[in-house]
């Protein structure tokens, strides 16, 4: 990317994978909606470019609704296995995103005795929604496409030729 100086002349800015961490893990509370989504939006949006995980404070089970609209945007999340900060084979992260308070304790813990970045990014649990079936599905949409837009813009995603 080139911006131009006020002068006219042009700068090169920072490049788009600079603002990119190399191993990312997003937490939530049970590993079973915010953050295996937004790990496998990741994946989606960044293939073999960020090494991207998933975890909970404790593991519950996964949510249908999570399966129904992570396939909408054509990702297949139904092998996601829920598991817990303990259960996780690596902790060697550039950076943990938390998308819920519990989570963001937790990972706070975890720089005690690791290098890493933490950022919170508050999130609404739709679990909690109410009403209809497509009521329903619409707060985990609504949640799909806030992460996704939280994605792109945090990590810059760039379109490839086919996006």
């Amino acid at each position: 990317m080139i911006d131009s100086a006020p002068t006219g002349v042009p700068f090169p800015t920072r490049a788009p994978a600079a603002e990119r961490p190399s191993a990312l893990l997003f937490a939530c509370r049970m590993n079973v909606i915010r953050s295996p989504m937004a790990a496998a939006i990741t994946r989606h949006l960044f293939p073999n470019q960020i090494y991207t995980r998933s975890a909970g404070v404790r593991p519950g089970a996964l949510d249908p609704f999570v399966q129904i609209v992570m396939e909408e945007m054509g990702i297949d999340i139904s092998r996601h296995i829920p598991h817990s900060f303990e259960e996780l084979e690596d902790t060697n992260f550039d950076l943990v995103v938390t998308l819920a308070p519990e989570a963001h304790h937790k990972a706070l813990e975890l720089t005690r005795t690791n290098a890493m970045d933490v950022e919170y990014w508050p999130t609404m649990d739709p679990s909690l929604a109410t009403g209809s079936r497509s009521q329903i599905l619409d707060a985990y949409r609504s949640l799909r496409d806030e992460l996704t837009m939280r994605i792109k813009k945090r990590f810059v995603w760039q379109p490839r030729g086919n996006d």
